[in-house]
């Protein structure tokens, strides 16, 4: 009869377990749980059963119930007698995130005189590797404990053990704890190859899962899967066919998530073809398959077969998610499908996705891109959690729109916010530095990058070489070039900032230097070398370079073209500028205006003014520098009326006459003798006149000996360029001329109270294949 009744409380027990399992399996609700639990107790058979309290132990953890989870350990009468439930609820802790508790379990265990079975250290191990920050030692200490008790000899133990060097960034020790163990599987192997790929270590993944193979085990999905990624990061394009070859000769590409992984890693390795192929002769496609055959397309820039894939994708049935609207946004806005970008925002609202990341973050760049900087911020509002993708796409918008202080401020609020600038924060803010003229922002953060140790990433070097350059500090730009690593786009920077300064020469030597260091020459290495020999003069070296370009069929850039306008009309060779302007397939503004100025320079005036017409019936429209260049030629032409007309007639297509244009029309009326009328138009512009407008009156009152005007502009000029010495020296010699040698020796004592040198003159010569400059009175 005892015998009877103990069976059916046996069979009760396992019943009641088989129930619970199952409500754990297909996530059956509290309540069902609850009343299996009231059942258990009433029949006894929770008291005599550890497996059917572990299992309503993890249940209750399944659905975030963990004090329920607490309470079924702390209130079984066998809790003293295994470690079964205490690795239960460690175990459910862990996988609630919550490792340090898990961590605790363990502790109370011991405490309570349980001793550690042969799972209690994998699940502690485990834990300790998610909390290893709060507790550096606590993994070192299991470690001790599992060797002590003799515990390490089980396989399970052991991988986990490896595992958790892995996390802790020792790969070293990942690697001394595998080749103790007794006893390896599969599973061994795989976390040994993934502890070396977490640590960036390609190569001994590689060699381990070349071991893998000669040892008899034989790879699984796993296996494949960990590397197969990798090799796509580490362009190892050999390593990948072959574990491509593996999977085939063992049937293993037939498995989706394998398959997805060489869909990407033949993308990064930029073999779209091969990526479809993999991609059209997959049995079994998913979510993650499509979004892998769309980032191959993106990568690759074939925008269009990303809206084609998309397209695609829907028509099958497939469910777009966050990630599949990241991949398309970037495309739609490399197609200028603005319009679809924005539907793609309101099906994203529509399916509650907007608010992904992800999403966020694609729409945030989109709507920077469209020039739409409002909306781009409501988007960022609305991320709860903004992380520093969001932060640097929001001030790269904030710099591309051109609001460059507000662009500060979110730096200063991204790091009020707890998030931390990287590389590309930098490189994004930078550029705001030299648009705002502010050496200072600048110098800020070049210092802040030194501190943060970013000095030596190359964006960044090359971002504050630009940023200097731009700034005029040309000193420190190349101080920064020589202290870091350089690429193409180190040299054209200093090239074509060098291009435009008194230091011209320099910039043709960094051109001779870049090639001689093995770095291929591209546009703007040309362009800004053409530029240098233009403000040089070196117009012989400018058509050695021009040949270059010839031989290279670069000739036709239409950059190339325009600089080479600018060379051969500097230097009046008209005929040669004449033929390269008629072979232009693409004349922009810049080309006519280049011309028009040329001829306007040369006195050919007839020919500028028949440009100028020509340049509107080809349908390009006139800008500021256009009527820059016509009145120019007026001004060498001393066409009084006809530059009055050119500048009404701006007026009346609204362009805004800036400094250059007033400077133009002060130089023709001065020239003509007409001083009167010039002071007048300086007198009347709706803003203060610059050194360029001034300079230009002064020129004319040198002309014309009127040394009391020269005075008015020359002071004006003392104020708005007090280091510039041709203005004093302008003013002297007029003085020198009027016999008033008083005050001629005034304004030279002027010039050394204020430390005020002549600009030193360059001359320079071309000798084995160098440009040297030597400075006038050197020898």
């Amino acid at each position: 009869m005892e015998h009877q009744r103990a069976l059916a409380k046996k069979l009760t027990a396992a019943s009641l377990h088989a129930h619970v399992l199952h409500l754990h399996q297909c996530g059956g609700g509290g309540n069902v749980l609850r009343r299996a639990h009231a059942a258990s107790l009433v029949s006894g058979a929770l008291a005599a059963s550890l497996p059917l309290a572990g299992a309503l132990l993890l249940s209750y953890a399944a659905i975030a119930d963990l004090p329920s989870s607490r309470l079924i350990l702390l209130h079984h009468p066998l809790r003293l007698r295994s470690a079964f439930l205490w690795n239960s609820l460690s175990r459910a802790l862990s996988s609630a995130s919550l490792p340090s508790e898990a961590l605790r379990v363990y502790n109370l265990m011991l405490r309570s005189a349980v001793s550690p079975d042969d799972r209690t250290f994998p699940f502690a191990l485990h834990a300790a590797a998610a909390a290893a920050e709060a507790h550096p030692a606590k993994g070192l200490e299991l470690h001790a404990a599992a060797l002590r008790s003799g515990h390490l000899a089980d396989v399970f133990a052991g991988n986990t053990l490896v595992a958790f060097y892995a996390a802790r960034g020792s790969a070293r020790d990942a690697c001394r704890v595998f080749d103790e163990m007794p006893v390896r599987d599969v599973v061994s192997w795989n976390s040994l190859v993934s502890a070396f790929l977490a640590n960036k270590m390609f190569d001994d993944a590689r060699q381990t899962l070349v071991s893998m193979t000669r040892s008899g085990n034989p790879v699984n999905v796993a296996s494949l899967v960990s590397v197969v990624p990798a090799c796509g990061l580490e362009q190892e394009e050999g390593f990948g066919l072959g574990m491509h070859g593996l999977a085939l000769k063992t049937g293993l590409d037939a498995m989706v998530n394998l398959g997805n992984a060489l869909i990407d890693m033949y993308g990064k390795f930029g073999h779209v073809q091969a990526s479809m192929q993999v991609f059209e002769g997959m049995p079994e496609r998913n979510e993650v398959s499509w979004n892998s055959a769309i980032g191959c397309f993106l990568n690759a820039g074939l925008y269009g077969d990303v809206l084609a894939m998309f397209r695609e994708m829907s028509e099958r049935g497939v469910m777009p998610g966050s990630i599949t609207l990241s991949s398309l946004l970037p495309a739609l806005v490399e197609l200028g499908h603005f319009d679809l970008g924005r539907e793609v925002h309101g099906y994203s609202i529509k399916r509650a996705m907007d608010l992904d990341i992800f999403v966020a973050n694609s729409l945030v760049d989109m709507y920077a891109k469209l020039g739409s900087l409002e909306k781009a911020c409501t988007v960022f509002e609305k991320i709860k959690a903004p992380n520093v993708v969001s932060w640097n796409a929001m001030i790269a918008n904030l710099v591309q729109n051109g609001a460059e202080i507000e662009a500060f401020r979110f730096v200063i609020k991204m790091q009020n916010d707890g998030e931390r600038p990287n590389s590309i924060t930098l490189v994004n803010v930078l550029p705001a530095c030299s648009r705002l003229a502010s050496i200072k922002l600048g110098k800020q953060i070049h210092a802040w990058s030194i501190r943060a140790g970013l000095i030596f990433d190359l964006f960044i070097s090359n971002a504050l070489i630009d940023m200097y350059a731009k700034c005029g500090q040309l000193t420190s730009a190349q101080n920064i070039f020589d202290l870091s690593e350089k690429d193409d786009v180190s040299y054209n920077t200093l090239i074509l900032g060098y291009s435009q300064s008194p230091c011209s020469f320099k910039s043709l030597n960094f051109f001779k230097q870049m090639r001689s260091v093995g770095i291929e020459y591209d546009a703007i290495s040309f362009m800004g070398a053409l530029t240098a020999c233009t403000n040089l003069c070196a117009f012989k070296q400018g058509k050695v370079i021009h040949g270059v370009l010839v031989r290279r069929l670069q000739s036709n850039h239409p950059f190339l073209e325009n600089s080479l306008l600018g060379l051969y009309t500097k230097g009046a060779m008209l005929d040669t500028a004449s033929k390269i302007f008629n072979r232009m397939t693409q004349k922009d503004v810049a080309s006519w205006n280049t011309m028009i100025m040329g001829y306007g320079m040369q006195g050919q005036i007839d020919v500028a003014f028949h440009l100028f017409d020509l340049m509107k019936d080809d349908g390009v429209n006139y800008d500021h520098v256009s009527y820059i260049a016509v009145l120019s030629a007026c001004s060498h032409g001393g066409l009084v009326e006809r530059g009055k007309k050119y500048f009404s007639q701006m007026l009346a297509q609204n362009l805004e006459p800036q400094q250059m244009h007033y400077a133009c029309m002060v130089d023709l009326l001065g020239r003509a003798g007409q001083l009167t009328e010039s002071v007048e138009i300086i007198l009347d512009m709706p803003f203060h006149a610059n050194s360029d407008v001034w300079g230009a009156l002064l020129g004319a009152c040198r002309i014309h000996g009127n040394i009391e005007l020269a005075q008015y502009a020359a002071e004006h000029l003392f104020e708005l360029k007090p280091e510039h010495s041709g203005y004093y020296t302008l003013l002297i010699n007029m003085y020198a001329e009027a016999g008033r040698w008083n005050e001629a020796n005034k304004i030279r004592t002027l010039m050394k109270s204020r430390k005020v040198q002549k600009n030193p003159a360059y001359s320079w010569v071309q000798s084995s294949n160098k440009l040297q400059a030597f400075l006038v009175g050197y020898t």
